[in-house]
């Protein structure tokens, strides 16, 4: 049953618990609530100890938190009180030492609120790295997310025009994704024409398709489910121009270098040295200054990292994104992106939309 999953997340972090010198810990960041509980409001705080789990938020969401976490206690605040007031008093009637809180997303304005009126133990990532690894519920979800994302770019795919602005094709592809089932886009949809491309992280615009000779699109669904996918790929909607090409398949060589590398026990920062060796025995090294990947799931950006500098060994269940690029100012940029399951003998690519550069040419 979903709640028994939820219970066995509750008490694996329980269980983390012990090691730190807090009794009971206050959960406050939301994506971290959502992974704890089910639950898919906002506002809303989780106390968490051995033999307790309770709901802290507002009369709003008093149904939604029985639909969505049956069995689990909730404590409704009343109409006086703030949220932390309420999670307060049941804090100090658990007669606690030190309250666990969450240092890296705290507000400091709450955290000195809480500092003032009962010891706090600060502690970093003991539900992110619980949320590292996926279960089999939350893979099915990303593989929905997935489905939702590439079927909505095969529709824009067929559809493109060469009117369309940065921002229509960023429109008409959420739309298409939503029309297949995706509750909206993961993130800000990344439309890049030409010279725009060379922004690794650009906001679509005002220009059209027409004017110049490739586009990047780096999107992903987010499901009903609340999990999101991640992809990129390279549309050329003009005349093949040879550097295109040539660096198009620098990239593809990365990637697979990248995804090669991939397997239980081996350290992210291995898999980034395997995709970025290419790119700089291309000559291109400096052209490629973020990380090859990352995990996701509720977020689109979760541990682990993959970087030259991390050293997280991959576990069955991360799962990642592999996303090495080449990005030259005044020219463009090109990323080639794609979700990848670490499994028990190795990987498991779960997107399948191509990628060679034929599969890119629209004319």
């Amino acid at each position: 049953m979903a709640t028994d999953r939820f219970q066995s997340r509750r008490n694996r972090l329980v269980r983390k618990l012990r090691k730190t010198n807090a009794d009971v810990m206050l959960v406050t960041y939301e994506p971290n609530v959502t992974y704890l509980t089910g639950f898919s409001g906002d506002s809303s705080y989780l106390l968490l100890a051995k033999d307790l789990a309770v709901m802290v938020s507002d009369s709003r969401y008093t149904t939604q938190i029985q639909e969505e976490c049956p069995g689990l206690e909730a404590r409704i605040r009343k109409t006086a009180e703030t949220i932390l007031d309420t999670a307060l008093k049941l804090a100090r009637k658990q007669k606690i030492k030190k309250l666990a809180v969450e240092a890296d997303t705290l507000a400091v304005s709450l955290w000195q609120r809480l500092g003032e009126q009962i010891p706090l133990q600060p502690t970093s990532g003991l539900v992110e790295e619980l949320r590292m690894v996926k279960d089999a519920d939350e893979i099915a979800e990303i593989r929905r997310a997935i489905d939702q994302a590439e079927r909505g770019f095969g529709f824009l795919q067929a559809g493109l025009q060469d009117t369309m602005t940065e921002l229509n094709v960023a429109h008409d592809l959420e739309h298409a994704m939503r029309r297949f089932g995706a509750e909206k886009a993961a993130f800000e949809i990344i439309a890049a024409v030409g010279d725009r491309a060379a922004l690794p992280h650009a906001r679509p615009g005002r220009r059209p398709v027409s004017s110049a000779e490739f586009l990047l699109i780096d999107w992903g669904a987010h499901s009903l489910g609340g999990y999101k996918s991640d992809l990129t790929r390279m549309l050329v909607t003009g005349k093949i121009l040879p550097k295109l090409k040539k660096l198009y398949e620098v990239v593809l060589k990365a990637q697979e270098a990248g995804i090669a590398a991939i397997g239980p026990g081996v350290a992210s920062r291995d898999v980034d040295r395997a995709a970025r060796s290419v790119i700089e025995r291309a000559g291109y090294g400096k052209q490629f200054g973020h990380g090859l990947g990352h995990g996701f799931g509720l977020e689109i950006h979760e541990h682990p990292r993959l970087s030259p500098v991390t050293k997280t060994r991959l576990s069955p269940g991360m799962v990642i994104t592999i996303e090495p690029g080449i990005y030259l100012p005044g020219w463009g940029g090109i990323r080639i992106e794609d979700d990848v399951l670490v499994t028990r003998d190795g990987c498991e690519v779960l997107t399948s939309l191509p990628k060679q550069f034929a599969d890119s040419v629209l004319r």
